[in-house]
C-alpha cells in the first residue's frame, strides 16, 4: 500500500509541477523552450521505482518528470528552470539540461537522441568499475530513428553492458505522427536485430512499467546485458510551449488517451483495493501543492547568476557549469 501511494505521489507531483511551470512560463518567470511531460508520468515513475538510488538515468529535452522520479529537489529544479543561481546548474542549464549526479541523473539533452551514446559511456564505466549498477536511458520514438541509437544498441549488446534503453513512445516526434516515421509498428521489435530482448508495455500503467523495468534491471545486474523497453504513452500537450501542434491532432484522440490517464488509473486501483480513501488521496494532493508553493517562493526569491562570475570562468578557460 505504501509503495502504491508513493507512486501516486510522484505522478501527482510531476503533473502539478508541469502545470506550475506552464503558469510560470506564461508569466515570463521561465523563459526559453519548455517541454511539458503531462500524460507521460507513469513511464518515469515506473522505471525509476525499479532502480536503486545509486543507479543512473539519462534524460531528454522533456526531462522534468525523470528528475522528480529519481528523487530530484523541487526547489532546485524550479530555480534552475527560472534561471536562478540556486538551481541544479546554477541557472545556466535551464529546462532541457537538468544535471544532478548526486541522485544519478547524468543530464538532459536538447538534441534528439543526444543522451543515448552518453548512456553507453556511463554503462561502460559501470562495467569497467565492476559494480552492479544499472543505467536507464530515456529516449523518444523520434530518437529511435537516429543513427546514434542503432550504433549504441549494437555496441551495448557487443559489450554486454548493463544498459536499459527505455523508449517513451508518446505517438508524436515533435509534430509528426509515429506511424509516419516507423516502418514497423513497435520500436521494441528492433531489439531482435541486436540480440537483446525487447518488450512493449502500457506506458500509462505505472505498475506495468515498474515490473517491465524490474525484469530488465535483474538481467543487467546478473551480467546478462542490455534490454529495450517501449512504453506506449501519450503527451497531452503540444511539443513545446511555443507550438500549438496538439490542436491539429485527430478529433477525440487526446480525449481517448485521457480516458486511460495514469494518475486516474492508479487512484482507482487504490480505492477499489481499499488501500486508500478519497480523503487520503485528497490530502496527498494538497501536500504536493504545498511543497510546490514552497518551491515557487524559493525560485522567485533566488538571485540570478552573476554575469561577471561566468565571464571570469570563461577567461580562465573553465567551461564547467556544474560543480
Amino acid at each position: 500500500m505504501k509503495e502504491r501511494l508513493r507512486l501516486l505521489e510522484l505522478m501527482v507531483t510531476i503533473r502539478e509541477f508541469e502545470e506550475l511551470t506552464r503558469r510560470l512560463y506564461k508569466e515570463h518567470v521561465i523563459q526559453g523552450a519548455l517541454h511539458l511531460y503531462i500524460g507521460e508520468e507513469a513511464t518515469a515513475v515506473g522505471a525509476c521505482a525499479a532502480l536503486r538510488p545509486d543507479d543512473y538515468i539519462l534524460s531528454t529535452h522533456r526531462g522534468h518528470g525523470h528528475c522528480i522520479a529519481k528523487g530530484g529537489d523541487l526547489k532546485k529544479m524550479l530555480a534552475e528552470l527560472a534561471g536562478r543561481r540556486t538551481g541544479y546548474c546554477r541557472g545556466r542549464g535551464g529546462s532541457m539540461h537538468l544535471f544532478a549526479p548526486d541522485i544519478g541523473l547524468m543530464g538532459g539533452n536538447g538534441i534528439v537522441g543526444g543522451g543515448i551514446p552518453l548512456a553507453l559511456g556511463v554503462a561502460y564505466a559501470v562495467r569497467y568499475n565492476e559494480t552492479d549498477q544499472v543505467v536507464v536511458c530515456f529516449f523518444s520514438d523520434g530518437a529511435s530513428n537516429q543513427g546514434t541509437w542503432h550504433e549504441s544498441m549494437n555496441m551495448a549488446a557487443l559489450w554486454n553492458l548493463p544498459l536499459i534503453f527505455l523508449c517513451e513512445n508518446n505517438q508524436y516526434a515533435a509534430t509528426t505522427p509515429v506511424a509516419d516515421t516507423l516502418c514497423v509498428p513497435d520500436v521494441a521489435r528492433r531489439a531482435a536485430g541486436y540480440g537483446m530482448p525487447g518488450e512493449v508495455v502500457d506506458g500509462m500503467d505505472v505498475e506495468a512499467v515498474r515490473e517491465a523495468t524490474a525484469r530488465a534491471v535483474s538481467r543487467a545486474r546478473l551480467g546478462e546485458g542490455p534490454s529495450l523497453i517501449e512504453c506506449v504513452t501519450f503527451r497531452y500537450e503540444a511539443h513545446c510551449m511555443v507550438l500549438a501542434d496538439h490542436r491539429k491532432r485527430p478529433k477525440g484522440e487526446t480525449e481517448r488517451w485521457q480516458g486511460h490517464d495514469p494518475i486516474d488509473l492508479l487512484e482507482k486501483r487504490l480505492l477499489n483495493d481499499k488501500q486508500a480513501t478519497s480523503e487520503e488521496i485528497a490530502s496527498l494532493r494538497q501536500s504536493v501543492l504545498d511543497k510546490l508553493q514552497e518551491a515557487e517562493f524559493f525560485a522567485r526569491e533566488s538571485e540570478f547568476p552573476d554575469p561577471e562570475e561566468f565571464r571570469a570562468e570563461h577567461e580562465r578557460g573553465n567551461w564547467q557549469c556544474v560543480r
